[in-house]
């Protein structure tokens, strides 16, 4: 397949060449984000640890995440819990970074959604935090994703509705939703729609703070960006909740 033509694909790997190098980037993440995973979405460290609890205290723990980007977010994991970390991502400029951070209890694969391929039940916890939306077929993928988590396994979700997915009536109408059920995987799930807009504001205010700064790099056009990404917030929380929304779901077999 020619990457090219998938979603987003030439701009994240600007993004993550930029990431490494852009001092006001890493500093926006840490004040909008509370840590520096060269966030591209809605993965704050109040979001990322609420995954902590389902990783299994032991030596052998493996996990793994789904479009893992440069692997910070992974590494900070490792780093709470000792677990083994994996990873795959589309971009190789992010896996060439992942690999140079993690060298230890840890493997970073560059692939593609619904073309990678492990052994089944490896995982105690799998995670993807706003990467499902890259699926071709989501009921397919999730079928593979059954496959590689253990029995006991755990499958954590972060999944957003109103930019790449449609908005559909709650969360149980959504498009992850009505693949879980196909695959007979069962399934909790937080609405945190009203935290997101509040982290949305946040996140406005930081780029704001490092405007100076990432205009000093030469990357205006990032600033430009995040400014972009959190023009909904200029709404009242009552018209945002309309057209977005935002979920975690904690899946099992």
């Amino acid at each position: 397949m020619d990457k090219t033509e998938l979603l987003f694909y030439t701009a994240y790997e600007e993004f993550y060449t930029m990431a490494e190098t852009s001092n006001a980037f890493q500093n926006f993440c840490r004040e909008a984000f509370g840590e520096d995973f060269s966030q591209d979405g809605f993965s704050n460290l109040t979001q990322i640890d609420r995954i902590l609890p389902y990783i299994p205290k032991k030596e052998q723990a493996h996990i793994l995440d789904i479009g893992c980007g440069n692997g910070k977010m992974l590494g900070y994991l490792q780093e709470k819990t000792g677990a083994w970390i994996h990873g795959f991502d589309y971009s190789g400029q992010a896996i060439q970074t992942a690999q140079k951070l993690y060298p230890v209890k840890a493997e970073f694969r560059e692939g593609i959604i619904g073309e990678v391929e492990y052994e089944w039940e490896s995982f105690d916890v799998i995670i993807s935090m706003d990467t499902m939306y890259f699926a071709k077929d989501m009921a397919a993928f999730v079928a593979q994703v059954k496959r590689w988590l253990k029995p006991d396994g755990v499958f954590f979700v972060g999944y957003q509705e109103g930019d790449v997915m449609p908005k559909t009536e709650g969360v149980h109408t959504t498009v992850l939703a009505k693949a879980l059920r196909q695959n007979g995987m069962v399934y909790e799930a937080e609405d945190i729609t009203e935290e997101t807009y509040e982290l949305l504001k946040k996140k406005r205010a930081a780029a704001e703070k490092y405007q100076a700064e990432f205009e000093a790099e030469g990357n205006k056009s990032w600033f430009e960006m995040l400014l972009g990404q959190t023009e909904c917030v200029k709404e009242e929380y009552a018209q945002f909740k309309e057209k977005m929304a935002r979920y975690l779901y904690v899946i099992r077999k």
